[in-house]
């Protein structure tokens, strides 16, 4: 017959015990390997809906209405995509045709009889403006402005409000760095003054379609938001479920070490009872939940509870002769600490002691006095 190991608790042959051992460790990995990624993905939730919540305030704050009805329609990725693209499809489409409303415009103004000092760059080098580019920080002509805008390899102008920016800073520019009494500055500032009033009857279109972007764009971004709260709400959810999974596997794991180990002798049981008695009422208390975890009827909250030993399952026993050991263990550790603390203190630090013990010694009393009655069989 094989060795028995005297000590190990498990009566179980040598190689059965480093069998189980290694069985119960890699399941014990793998319950921690799940819980390690369930913490990361629990803050991940967490961080998504704090930063929800300070967006939410802030807007609140602001005066701005929550949804209708508080009502939640989330629409799923391929949906918001799908949106997205028909919303940009016709944003492009309009802004095509305001683009085109534009050109007119231009082409009024490129007909001007005034219009050719503008048309070409500035020859700089040619007129010997040694001091343009000094003056003039971004210079802009109409040829480039025209041909920016029959571009048709995606360098070409997005959005009206560009060109019209550009082209008053032609204007702008030959008025800046001319004169008041130059020929050049009054072509300019009469050119700009006739783009004006032209622009100004394009712009109340220009400024709805702009209206209409901010609104969509608004609006798409509120897609996003509900899309971002439909996924970690199902996290939220799916992490739920997880969590009792793997408090389920865990219990299962510890009731099969326990099933795997031996019976508690009698006079280990007396121990125990003995052990239990030298608890602090904290660790008491601690004691007697470990007890209800596995026994309903167990009544651990009330004022006088009667704590039969024999009558536990092996399962409760272990886990209380663990917890004990534990405890006590560590109540062993704080008083010697204080018994080493208190050789080194002074006179007068041993009479503010001798007030503090009294004082505690009357506050135990009191407790004393509200502790739970706990017998012992």
């Amino acid at each position: 017959m094989e060795p028995r190991v005297a000590t190990d608790p498990c009566p179980t042959k040598v190689g059965d015990v480093a069998s189980n051992v290694e069985d119960f460790t890699h399941s014990l990995d793998e319950i921690l390997a799940a819980v390690e990624k369930i913490e990361k993905q629990v803050n991940e939730v967490e961080q998504f809906y704090q930063s929800t919540s300070n967006i939410q305030t802030s807007s609140n704050s602001k005066g701005c209405s929550k949804d209708k009805g508080q009502e939640k329609h989330f629409i799923s990725a391929e949906r918001q995509q799908q949106n997205a693209f028909r919303r940009e499809a016709a944003a492009a489409k309009r802004m095509q045709e305001l683009m085109r409303q534009f050109s007119t415009i231009f082409r009024q103004i490129t007909q001007h009889k005034w219009v050719w000092p503008f048309m070409e760059p500035v020859d700089v080098k040619g007129l010997e403006l040694h001091d343009y580019y000094e003056v003039i920080e971004k210079p802009m002509d109409l040829g480039t402005i025209k041909s920016k805008m029959e571009a048709r390899d995606g360098t070409g102008y997005k959005n009206v409000r560009e060109i019209y920016a550009d082209v008053r800073l032609v204007f702008k520019n030959a008025m800046k760095y001319n004169d008041e009494k130059d020929d050049i500055h009054v072509m300019a500032k009469s050119l700009l003054e006739k783009f004006e009033e032209k622009w100004l009857l394009l712009l109340p279109k220009v400024a709805e379609e702009e209206k209409r972007s901010q609104e969509e764009e608004a609006e798409a971004n509120l897609d996003v938001q509900r899309a971002r709260e439909a996924t970690f709400a199902n996290m939220a959810r799916e992490l739920s479920s997880e969590l009792l999974e793997v408090d389920k596997d865990l219990k299962n794991l510890k009731e099969m070490v326990i099933q795997k180990c031996r019976k508690l002798t009698s006079e280990e049981k007396r121990i125990l009872g003995t052990a239990l008695a030298k608890l602090s009422p904290e660790n008491i208390s601690r004691a007697l939940q470990i007890v209800a975890e596995n026994n309903p009827n167990f009544q651990a909250t009330a004022r006088e509870v009667d704590l039969d030993i024999d009558a536990q399952s092996d399962y409760t026993l272990w886990r209380l002769k663990v917890f004990v050991k534990d405890a006590l263990e560590v109540n062993e550790k704080t008083t010697a600490d204080t018994a080493f603390n208190n050789n080194d203190i002074t006179e007068d630090k041993k009479n503010g002691s001798k007030r503090k013990r009294d004082s505690c010694d009357a506050q135990a009393k009191t407790n004393a006095k509200r502790t739970k009655k706990v017998s012992i069989s």
